[in-house]
């Protein structure tokens, strides 16, 4: 690894600017050395290595680098399209190029973003094709002419929820496999054929976890064998785990097998037939309805044992549902004769019978180790049963499956340990853990400024107005430039609202366009500001000038009332823990470091970040999340800040 990245390396040959790191090439080390120990483990179960890399490491490099030189088929599993495409686009032609060697690396995607032929030739040829674009459809067959992956990723034109996708890609409930007439032209297998020549391999958590939950199920394999495993942006596992590793059922499920059964029978069936099934399924649909009204019209997730323990006709309506999803199955298999599809469509009916019966089962209590809970929406109903700890899980089915397993990410530590994420993970004190601490200059380039003592705590009387007050004076000071983040949407609009007709700058909001669209607009105007929630709080990559100040409105604390979240805390406490200590806080302190990390993004970067929580230090538990963030000067007044803006200016002038 010294031969690479230490000073007068490969890569310091072939890569202008670049500054060999010690962090960097001790995480290549620790890499290469799980990887090697793995493959010479005898016990069946992976070695496992824990890297925490801040901002600045370089450590998409400090894993690829020796995941190609072991000569094994890796997997890299990533949380972000942005890091897949910056792996494939611009680290593996840099290192075909620093190790000159050709890198048979592939991204492999769900099918769903592949064109299925077969569904393809069937739209075209049904008359409900007619209520489709028919531009859309013209444009999708010059396409075909050209295209070798049929990915949707390459009709940047086709809008994200274009009606007509759903009925042409690869769907898995779909699939004809070797009885599809259209075999030979199939995308998704010639995207198997080139996995299994491929060393390395990027998906992203969701794919990786949908074919673990395959394998367990015994219905077969998304990716070839591999040896080893990465996970970039580990601290998403538990979370995308979690909904793999159970039960769903989703009022659009069944929907969605109605409406392809209605378009299947238009091609295959004759009219008798085709009559008999239609009414029943549109039947089935008015049995749906029935059960869908068994639910309070109120939008949230909610546990779903006092909806079944109370609503009036519970278990009729829910037999009248479960019997006739095997009605269907049935009446599908009697059309098997008509084509392999409606085999698959007794399949789907089979599934949804057996998923919802598992849900809504009667249960002992503390026999079950799920939560049962339902999701209301605007128009659609969905019953999950999740695992509550997901750890056992993926010792049966990632643990020990694969030779070595590394997980990393910028934050995966609380209070400076990983007790969190080894409990949550299942991972016993054998597991090697690494900390590598951000290379950048947060001592002499950051403050964290937090407001005074007398501002008040985040759910006083008050606080609302003196955050909007006091997130202005900060835009003032800064002259835009800052990245606004909120705990949720209702503060957002709140502060937008209270900025619209006082901030002399550029104020962006998500929602009213892309993501995309809003960064790309908040890097070219310098002195602009945008306000944003959720999947801001980390991903975003701004450097310069444009990104000088973080602000977060207050500590990232999930709201309890999530049945999931409520049941790990109820399971902790029944165990003689204390859950707000040993789930919430650490919970909140990863979401913060995520935040935080968004500005300081290259070594020339300086800024501040503002926390509007005094909490941080009114509270006791405040001392455990100062200690989780950066070296950051703190300061209390504004005065400070404005004093270190000034300064910036008086740089800048010089130079």
């Amino acid at each position: 690894m010294k031969k690479i990245f230490a000073k007068g390396g490969k890569l310091s040959s072939r890569l202008e600017g670049f500054e060999p790191r010690v962090g960097q090439l001790q995480m290549a080390e620790a890499v290469a050395s799980t990887i090697h120990n793995g493959s010479e483990r005898t016990d069946g179960r992976a070695e496992l290595l824990l890297v925490e890399a801040e901002t600045g490491i370089g450590k998409t490099l400090a894993y690829l680098v020796p995941a190609l030189l072991s000569g094994q088929r890796v997997v890299i599993s990533t949380a972000t399209i942005n890091l897949q495409d910056q792996i494939l686009k611009k680290e593996i032609p840099l290192l075909e190029d620093v190790l000159e060697m050709d890198i048979p690396a592939l991204c492999v995607k769900g099918r769903q973003n592949y064109l299925c032929n077969y569904r393809w030739f069937q739209h075209c040829s049904s008359p409900q094709s007619s209520f489709v674009d028919r531009n859309d459809e013209e444009r999708i067959q010059q396409w075909l002419a050209e295209t070798e992956s049929g990915d949707r990723a390459e009709l940047s034109w086709l809008p994200d929820r274009s009606p007509l996708w759903p009925q042409i890609s690869a769907q898995s409930n779909q699939c004809l496999g070797g009885d599809c007439p259209e075999f030979s032209l199939c995308f998704v297998n010639r995207l198997r054929k080139q996995a299994g020549s491929a060393r390395l391999l990027i998906v992203n958590h969701h794919l990786f976890f949908s074919d673990l939950a395959l394998r367990q199920a015994g219905y077969g394999e998304i990716l070839p064998r591999y040896q080893a495993v990465v996970f970039d942006e580990a601290h998403h596992i538990e979370n995308v785990a979690t909904n793999f590793f159970g039960k769903h059922f989703s009022h659009y499920q069944l929907l969605d097998l109605i409406g392809d059964l209605e378009r299947q029978a238009e091609i295959d069936l004759p009219v008798s037939d085709g009559d008999r099934i239609l009414r029943y399924a549109r039947g089935l649909k008015q049995r749906l309805d029935q059960f869908v009204t068994l639910f309070p019209a109120r939008k949230g997730r909610y546990p779903l044992e006092p909806i079944s323990e109370k609503s009036k006709g519970w278990q009729e309506i829910l037999n009248n549902l479960l019997n006739g999803l095997g009605e269907l199955a049935e009446r599908c298999l009697k059309l098997g004769n008509y084509g392999e599809i409606w085999n698959l469509f007794a399949d789907r009916a089979a599934t949804l019978q057996k998923d919802l019966l598992h849900i809504t089962a009667p249960r002992k209590v503390g026999a079950d180790f799920y939560i049962h809970w339902y999701e209301r929406r605007e128009r659609t109903v969905s019953l999950s049963a999740t695992p509550v700890r997901v750890a056992e899980e993926l010792e049966n089915c990632l643990y020990n499956s694969v030779q070595s397993c590394i997980m990393t990410s910028a934050t995966l530590t609380t209070g400076g340990d990983f007790n969190y994420m080894r409990e949550r993970l299942g991972l016993d004190e054998a597991s090697k853990t690494l900390c590598l601490h951000s290379p950048f200059d947060y001592k002499e380039r950051t403050l964290l400024y937090v407001p005074e003592q007398g501002f008040p705590e985040a759910n006083a009387p008050g606080y609302n107005d003196a955050l909007c007050e006091r997130i202005y004076e900060l835009l003032k000071i800064s002259r835009g430039r800052a990245l606004v983040l909120f705990t949720s949407f209702r503060a957002m609009d709140m502060v937008a609202e209270y900025l619209e007709n006082r901030l002399s700058y550029p104020v962006l909001v998500q929602g009213t366009a892309s993501r995309h669209a809003l960064l790309d607009q908040f890097r070219k105007t310098t002195d602009s500001v945008l306000l944003a929630v959720a999947s801001f709080w980390e991903g975003v990559d701004v450097s310069g000038d444009s990104l000088s100040c973080v602000l977060i409105d207050k500590l990232p604390f999930e709201v309890p009332s999530d049945p999931v979240i409520q049941a790990r805390m109820k399971v902790i406490e029944e165990e003689g823990g204390k859950p707000f200590f040993t789930f919430q806080i650490p919970r909140a302190i990863l979401t913060l470091r995520q935040g935080v990390g968004r500005l300081m993004r290259s070594t020339t970067d300086r800024g501040v970040i503002g926390i509007m929580d005094i909490r941080l230090y009114s509270k006791g538990y405040g001392r455990i999340f100062r200690s989780s963030l950066p070296v950051s000067p703190v300061v209390r007044e504004l005065k400070d800040v404005e004093k270190f803006f000034a300064e910036e200016m008086e740089k800048e002038i010089l130079k």
